[in-house]
């Protein structure tokens, strides 16, 4: 079994830095030998790179705006093949910003199989802009950062169970 936790975010963008804030805070954690955390942040070439190495799961951490009270996790799972199912006709990446559901559709058509993937978000409650370069994240979601990490850390320990249950079987 092999996880893959990858930080999603811009740090000039304000709370769009709370998976590279979560990233790093899990970095400093002891976390299974099975799992690989890794601070992307805009990189979206290097992240769909990545996922061609063959991970059973990956769980991208990054802000994620659904409309409730900014500093709300969430924990999604994402269908890879509802990313091969989008109308968009490029599978690019832009070079100053990330969509997640861009780079997984860009795996996809490198030949890369991205198995189960999980999106732990956060609802933010500023992503600054271009213009105005806000660093650094809301008191809000900086408080939910902990927490993000703990949840992270608990859906790989569940993984691993599940994993290890069923090879025992």
């Amino acid at each position: 079994m092999r996880i893959l936790i990858a930080g999603i975010g811009n740090i000039f963008h304000g709370d769009d830095a709370f998976g590279v804030e979560v990233a790093n805070t899990l970095a400093k954690r002891s976390l299974p030998a099975e799992a690989r955390v890794v601070d992307f942040g805009i990189r979206g070439f290097d992240l769909a790179y990545a996922l061609l190495d063959g991970y059973d799961v990956t769980i991208l951490v990054d802000a994620t705006a659904r409309g409730g009270r900014p500093g709300t996790l969430y924990t999604i799972e994402i269908d890879p093949a509802a990313a091969s199912g989008l109308d968009e006709p490029r599978a690019d990446v832009a070079t100053h910003g990330m969509n997640p559901m861009r780079v997984l559709r860009m795996a996809q058509a490198m030949g890369g199989a991205t198995g189960r993937i999980l999106l732990v978000g956060c609802e933010p409650e500023t992503l600054g802009s271009d213009e105005e370069g806000q660093m650094g994240l809301s008191a809000t979601v900086a408080a939910a950062v902990e927490p993000a990490a703990d949840m992270v850390e608990a859906l790989v320990f569940r993984v691993l169970e599940k994993s290890n249950a069923g090879a025992a079987a």
